[in-house]
């Protein structure tokens, strides 16, 4: 018998119980759905994506046309990471209104995974960018070029103000697709920073071998928020354990409610960004089968309050089933 359960369901509600067992035990279903902070959470992220959005591709355009016309490396490679951000923020909140789009009859599970999709594509993308900057600097290495200093500071300053406003709007956000955008802007704001540091020192000394030498230091520092991205986005395709989630933790504690005999079969994945999901059979005392609805109220709420898992599937078996599949 197998129980697909949402911890959001009102207390109190059959849990569900299989017909073989008779009229006495009662059946039914919880419908798996969202926690309303969470939808609350989607439209702050759509505020946050979109201002982060205009704001971006203002500033990229400014930048683009300010490398141009100063020659500065950097400053070209902070526009160009800018447009790409561009492009990433409107794919995070294209993924984020499809997340919101209800399931249906092929994708049971919703859109969930769109924003998963999006932050595995803005970290590859990252690291993409990183290696352009990379090739161009080490062209900039062989033959340094002069860089016009002055124009080149007020651009880079205008884009720092910038994307620290966007830092601002973005930051907070638990979901990984708004996370990934947030990088994108992190990187921005090293650029930035960076561009300025580098103006600074090629204002007292000269050495116009630091604007690639710059450009390197920020590719690297990206290259680290990109490869972490991936790993998580990954991770959660491939339905890893979620970090913050103890397997051991996770079986002890479903096995420490009342009339349960053991637990196996014992699945924990991600569905999206702070979406969790469960899957597992439990054997139970013969006469307490029919106690199933109490069981299954205390273990799902449980794994709620401990772990903020919020979609569980649960097979309760009697200890002679149990004892049968083992024997076949």
């Amino acid at each position: 018998m197998a129980l697909t359960t949402s911890p959001h369901k009102p207390h109190g509600g059959a849990a569900g119980a299989d017909h073989a067992h008779g009229e006495a035990c009662s059946h039914g279903h919880g419908v798996p759905r969202r926690p309303a902070s969470q939808a609350d959470e989607r439209r702050k992220d759509k505020r946050r994506l979109l201002f982060a959005l205009l704001l971006t591709g203002t500033i990229a355009i400014a930048e683009a046309v300010g490398g141009y016309l100063t020659n500065s490396l950097a400053l070209m490679s902070d526009a160009g990471h800018m447009l790409t951000d561009v492009s990433a923020l409107a794919l995070s909140l294209l993924a984020v209104w499809f997340a919101g789009k209800p399931p249906d009859v092929k994708r049971t599970y919703g859109f969930y995974r769109m924003e998963i999709l999006s932050a595995l594509f803005n970290g590859v993308l990252l690291l993409g960018i990183t290696v352009f900057i990379l090739l161009e600097a080490w062209e900039r290495f062989r033959a340094p070029a002069v860089v016009q200093l002055g124009p080149m500071a007020i651009v880079a300053t205008v884009g720092l103000v910038a994307n620290l406003a966007a830092l601002g709007f973005l930051h907070g956000s638990h979901s990984m697709n708004t996370r990934g955008a947030f990088l994108h802007i992190v990187g921005d704001t090293l650029s930035s920073v960076g561009v300025l540091v580098g103006a600074a020192i090629m204002w007292f000394t000269g050495w116009y071998a630091v604007d690639p030498l710059i450009s390197v230091l920020i590719s690297l520092v990206i290259v680290v928020g990109a490869v972490r991205l991936v790993r998580d986005a990954v991770d959660v395709l491939l339905e890893a354990v979620p970090a913050h989630v103890d397997m051991e933790a996770v079986k002890q504690l479903m096995a420490k409610v009342a009339g349960v005999r053991a637990v196996h079969d014992l699945h924990v994945w991600t569905i999206s960004s702070g979406m969790y999901a469960l899957s597992a059979h439990l054997v139970v005392d013969d006469p307490m089968v029919c106690n199933n609805d109490r069981i299954l109220e205390a273990v799902k709420h449980e794994l709620f309050d401990r772990f903020g898992i919020d979609h569980t599937t649960i097979q309760i078996e009697s200890e002679t089933y149990a004892h049968l599949g083992e024997v076949h």
